[in-house]
């Protein structure tokens, strides 16, 4: 009786033995063959979706074989490892190993989006809405509904948000990125401010902002930018107005049509520095690190004015008659190739 129920014991174990090789030799063929796919494709994971869920889709989809052997391996090789929601590429000759293992690193096709320095609020939402990777949750939604729901309430949002290049994958939503470049914003301004020189005529850190906005708007030439802060600050210092052409295109807005005229320079809107003394009241456009730096490290010396050559960078003078000179030669006989900063449609200077 004894060797009978040894007999079926080294029968059941060498049973089990089979059935784990069996089984180990299912899972490493269904692991190791490639997907069943001619060209490349997405596959979408929306939140809350299983691995065991999506491995049934595929093997429908006639993509992958043997499921059942993968959904197995999943569960006890991953300890049911929830997926990752977003977006995972799947190529020709890519295995079900390297799609399960794909999965389990979250690899999820990451998109971009750059926010360039110099641009309104405005561009940037439309830049936003452009995404359609992006879930939607701002259309519809003036400023200042957005900037509530960013728990910034009652705060102007031009110049907020940090031009930067943005990562994200799809599903995630505008409001998320958004907060990414306001958060990234503030640090950068609460560092730099930190650093400030001495005797700077700025009551906070939003002033260097708006005063950052107007060396942005003004730059031709990356070096230039403190040496504008500098004559910007010590115009500010002494009570001149700024005088400053891009304020005046700002508080003109839509009706901007890229002619400036004199009509539009006494135009009293709250953004013109041709009429109103001090800083406009919000900055301009989104500023970069650089301009940040040059706001509150502004170049000494003497010069008050500048004004663009046409090749993007400027001449800076000590008095209005230098600065009518300066007027005479490279703005009233402007060549046919004239700009004052790279790429940009020519703007005015201070005067």
């Amino acid at each position: 009786m004894k060797r009978t129920l040894l007999y079926l014991l080294e029968g059941a174990l060498m049973l089990f033995g089979l059935m784990v090789v069996v089984v180990g030799w299912q899972q490493n063929v269904a692991l190791d063959r490639p997907l069943t796919i001619t060209e490349e494709r997405l596959l979408e994971v929306p939140s809350g979706a299983t691995p065991s869920g999506l491995l049934v889709r595929l093997a429908d989809e006639g993509v992958i074989d043997g499921a059942l052997w993968l959904r197995l391996y999943w569960r006890f090789n991953y300890d049911g490892k929830g997926l990752q929601s977003g977006e995972y590429r799947l190529t020709p000759g890519q295995t079900a190993r390297e799609l399960l293992r794909q999965w389990r690193s979250g690899e999820v096709v990451q998109y971009s989006l750059t926010l360039v320095e110099g641009w309104t609020f405005r561009q940037l939402r439309t830049a936003l809405a452009a995404q359609e990777r992006l879930e939607q949750t701002l259309a519809g939604l003036d400023d200042a509904a957005v900037m509530q729901r960013l728990g910034l309430a009652g705060q102007h949002p031009e110049g907020r948000f940090f031009p930067d290049t943005y990562r994200y994958t799809r599903g995630m939503r505008d409001i998320d990125l958004l907060r990414q470049a306001q958060q990234r914003l503030a640090e950068v301004l609460d560092g730099e401010w930190q650093q400030r020189a001495a005797d700077l005529p700025y009551r906070d850190a939003y002033e260097a902002l708006i005063m950052a906005s107007l060396v942005e708007k003004e730059t031709g030439v990356a070096v230039e930018r403190e040496q504008i802060a500098g004559v910007f600050v010590r115009r500010l210092s002494r009570g001149m107005l700024l005088q400053t052409d891009p304020t005046v295109i700002y508080g003109l807005g839509e009706r901007y049509d890229g002619n400036l005229t004199r009509a539009h320079l006494r135009e009293p809107t709250p953004y013109n520095t041709y009429v109103n003394a001090g800083l406009p009241p919000t900055p301009i456009a989104m500023v970069g690190r650089e301009a940040i730096h040059a706001a509150l490290h502004p170049a000494e010396g003497d010069t008050l004015y500048f004004v663009a050559r046409g090749d993007g960078s400027h001449v800076f003078t000590r008095n209005l008659d230098e600065h009518n000179r300066a007027v005479r030669e490279f703005q009233l006989k402007r060549r046919e190739d004239y700009r004052s900063s790279p790429g940009a449609a020519p703007q005015g200077n201070a005067q």
